[in-house]
C-alpha cells in the first residue's frame, strides 16, 4: 500500500476517534460521569474544554491536508494530540487508572504516526 494512502487512513481514523470522543465530552459530561470515573474528578467546564480541543485536533489532522491550505497544520494538530495524550497519561497515573493509560498510549501512538508520517515519511 502506498504510504500516502496509509497515512490518510491513519489521519481519518485519528480524526474519527478524537472527534467522536470530543463530541461526547462537549455535549454530555454529566452523562459521561456516570460511566467514566475520571470525568467526575474534573469540573464540567474543563471536561468540555478537553472535548473542544479533541474536536479541533480531529479537524486539524484532516482539513488542512485535505484542502491544501497550510497542510503543515496537520502535523501541528497531531503533535497537539500527542501532547494531550501524554498529559492524560500523567493524570491517569496519579489516579491509578491503568486501563485508561493503555488507551491513551494507543491513541497517542496513532497521532504520533500521523505527525511522523506527514513530517518525515510522506510530507505535503
Amino acid at each position: 500500500m502506498n504510504a500516502d494512502i496509509a497515512l490518510w487512513v491513519l489521519q481519518v481514523l485519528t480524526a474519527f476517534l478524537f472527534g467522536g470522543h470530543g463530541f461526547l465530552l462537549v455535549t454530555g459530561p454529566e452523562r459521561m460521569a456516570e460511566r467514566v470515573p475520571w470525568v467526575r474528578a474534573l469540573p464540567g467546564a474543563f471536561v468540555r474544554l478537553l472535548g473542544v480541543l479533541e474536536i479541533l485536533g480531529a479537524i486539524g489532522v484532516v482539513l488542512p491536508a485535505l484542502t491544501g491550505v497550510l497542510p503543515s497544520l496537520t502535523v501541528a494538530a497531531a503533535g497537539g494530540i500527542v501532547a494531550m495524550m501524554l498529559l492524560a497519561i500523567l493524570f491517569h497515573v496519579t489516579r491509578r487508572e491503568w486501563r485508561n493509560i493503555g488507551l491513551n498510549i494507543v491513541l497517542g501512538a496513532l497521532a504520533f504516526g500521523v505527525a511522523y508520517g506527514r513530517l518525515v515519511i510522506e510530507p505535503f
